[in-house]
């Protein structure tokens, strides 16, 4: 009774409104240059690596295929279909060869993508990139369970919920009538192990990308062959647009901030939480924690997920120094303390069960995760806001939106942060 759907929200008595404009930094109106010199002289120093996570496979983009979305071949640049991880890394070249330096370039991967990406990035040499590419595989993974009937009341009474024709709703009543007795009889809140082991495990949310780097030791490497790294810029590996801009850096240093998490105009579309004052205090909130679901249509910014990380900082947060990326131990009782401090959310998924000659069953299943906007509830956590263009900040989930990012300029704005191998 402690995790559910319905503790994934807020409580009803918090105040949840959209933030003010002394809450943010628009870098869309205010560049100063003095924030562009700081940024150039950061990279020059070869201060800054990039952090691009690719640990999820995108079942959005593929609509359930069995694809690695960040190896996948989504459009034509230079001459070529280029995929996401190639496009992320001519970035980083351009960005590199302009500030004079290498620029070390981090992709996280999880225990469905970890040997696709190594195999693939080994067989084209890196793309023949210029710094060192590190990989952080994965160190955490989730074991799916039967859900509550508390859980699956509350998803299909207390959810928004399409209604249907008469007949259609007495089909479903039959079916969730069914699944309940499932529930019941399977035991609630236990171990899903009735089925292949990949369709009873699941990725446990991108708050553990950033302890992966501490787990797997990647960050220790990194910072061994790159003494000099004093910040990271963590994205998601489907929003194209986020390179290594020296103003967004300049206003990262200027603001002496942990993290500065860049956020975007909301468009109709944009659905999944944003940036809002709660209780007075500008921070990101998930559309699971929402305590109403048109709270989240007040706000003016999406969360890109874009963060300028302080390094140092960060560590501090976690009660780690650089010296102390070698403990294991301590490394592990760190994640494992601050993990307590942050929110778990409980969602249901659909899970086939395959039972030979054609025959299969589909079953809801609870899966936790922790997501990494919640840093921002965190007091001692220095955050700040950048409000950033549609063309940085934007994300490519479903490949129905290529369309429309090629015709309104965006395949082209991309190319121009690109230098191609």
């Amino acid at each position: 009774g402690k995790i559910g759907l319905a503790q994934n929200r807020l409580s009803s008595n918090v105040t949840v409104c959209d933030v003010t404009a002394d809450d943010v930094t628009d870098l869309r109106v205010d560049k100063p240059p003095e924030w562009k010199t700081l940024g150039e002289r950061a990279l020059s120093q070869g201060k800054i690596a990039v952090v691009t996570l690719a640990a999820g496979v995108g079942s959005r983009w593929t609509e359930g295929a069995g694809v690695v979305k960040a190896i996948h071949p989504f459009c034509k640049f230079a001459g070529r279909h280029r995929n996401f991880l190639e496009l992320h890394l001519a970035k980083s070249r351009k960005t590199g060869r302009e500030s004079g330096t290498k620029i070390p370039h981090i992709f996280t991967t999880g225990y469905l993508t970890d040997r696709p990406i190594r195999d693939h990035l080994s067989t084209v040499n890196h793309y023949g990139y210029d710094g060192r590419v590190f990989l952080s595989r994965g160190r955490s993974v989730g074991l799916r369970t039967i859900p509550t009937q508390r859980d699956l009341r509350f998803a299909w009474e207390e959810m928004p919920q399409q209604m249907l024709d008469e007949q259609q709703q007495k089909m479903r009543a039959s079916v969730r009538s069914a699944l309940l007795e499932w529930s019941r009889l399977t035991g609630e809140g236990t171990n899903y192990t009735d089925n292949v082991p990949l369709q009873c495990m699941h990725p446990v949310g991108h708050w553990f990308e950033f302890p992966n780097l501490l787990r797997s030791g990647t960050l220790q490497e990194l910072l061994t062959s790159s003494p000099n790294v004093d910040y990271l810029l963590l994205h998601n590996i489907d929003t194209l647009g986020a390179n290594l801009d020296p103003l967004h850096l300049g206003a990262h240093l200027a603001a002496k901030a942990t993290l500065s998490f860049e956020v975007i105009s909301r468009r109709l579309d944009d659905r999944g939480g944003g940036l809002a004052r709660v209780n007075g205090r500008p921070r990101l909130v998930e559309g699971l924690a929402m305590p109403d679901e048109d709270i989240e249509f007040e706000l003016s910014f999406y969360n890109s997920m874009t963060t300028w990380i302080h390094l140092d900082r960060l560590l501090a947060v976690f009660g780690l120094t650089r010296s102390d990326l070698t403990n294991q131990t301590r490394v592990d009782d760190a994640i494992r303390s601050l993990a307590n401090r942050l929110p778990t959310y409980i969602t249901l998924k659909d899970v086939k069960k395959r039972w030979g000659h054609g025959q299969e069953d589909v079953f809801p299943v609870a899966q936790f995760e922790k997501l990494w906007g919640d840093m921002t509830a965190l007091p001692e956590v220095a955050c700040h806001f950048m409000v950033t263009d549609l063309l940085r900040g934007q994300q490519l989930k479903q490949q129905s939106q290529l369309d429309g990012w090629l015709r309104d300029g965006s395949a082209k704005g991309i190319d121009r942060l690109c230098e191609w191998e």
